[in-house]
């Protein structure tokens, strides 16, 4: 096996696993062990971490080391407020040509998150997140409108693959604002109504996020020295 080889052996090893959350943000990556998982040397290793940090998957810093990066604040920020809106008005125009049908699969697919609660896996809660509001929103009328939730749902995907991985208390309170917006739907609410709900269940989804973030932040050297 080359050296360059192990690079990239050590690179997928690690892409992988932040890609499917078992590395969740801010999760210390420790050449040492991870080059003994391996069976290889620190170097490639290094090398996967460099490539990884150029790819702003990874950050490295002094006394901390190399840990999985943290969402990106201000590019989340803007593509969850965005997506409130155009998911919110997407579902909302949808609701009058969701069928018993389409309303029994969005249900399921809840029914399916809701179960994954005990034992959680972000990455499957996620999957079954997108399946269940692309049953509210696919039958939008407006293609304008839906190719920009589609749009917002891909800049998600490159953000991280899921918020719920270091908010996992939200994902309980999100199966029920789902069940919430299915009961509006069933029960032909005013689609201002429907709209709003959309929207406030994915701010919420962004508040807990954005909380997160503040508490993880390193301090700067002044506000260490200022404690």
């Amino acid at each position: 096996m080359t050296a360059e080889s192990k690079s990239q052996l050590a690179y997928r090893f690690i892409r992988e696993r932040i890609d499917d959350g078992r590395y969740v943000p801010g999760y210390r990556l420790v050449l040492g062990g991870i080059a003994k998982e391996l069976d290889v040397s620190v170097v490639p290793v290094r090398e996967a971490i460099r490539r990884l940090e150029a790819e702003g998957l990874v950050t490295f810093e002094r006394n901390v080391g190399a840990q999985v990066a943290l969402i990106k604040e201000t590019e989340y920020l803007h593509t969850m407020q965005t997506l409130s809106l155009v998911e919110g008005a997407a579902t909302a125009l949808s609701a009058p040509y969701l069928t018993p049908e389409h309303l029994r699969r969005a249900r399921a697919a809840n029914e399916r998150m809701r179960r994954t609660l005990d034992d959680f896996d972000p990455h499957r809660f996620t999957e079954l997140n997108l399946e269940f509001h692309a049953v509210l929103f696919e039958e939008c009328p407006n293609p304008h409108i839906l190719d920009l939730v589609h749009r917002g749902w891909n800049r998600m995907r490159m953000l991280r693959d899921s918020s719920f991985s270091f908010v996992p208390g939200r994902a309980r309170e999100s199966v029920d604002e789902h069940d919430r917006i299915v009961d509006l739907i069933e029960q032909g609410a005013d689609p201002l109504e429907i709209e709003l709900a959309a929207r406030r269940h994915r701010t919420a989804t962004l508040d807990a996020m954005l909380a997160y973030q503040a508490s993880h932040k390193h301090p700067t050297p002044a506000a260490a020295a200022a404690r």
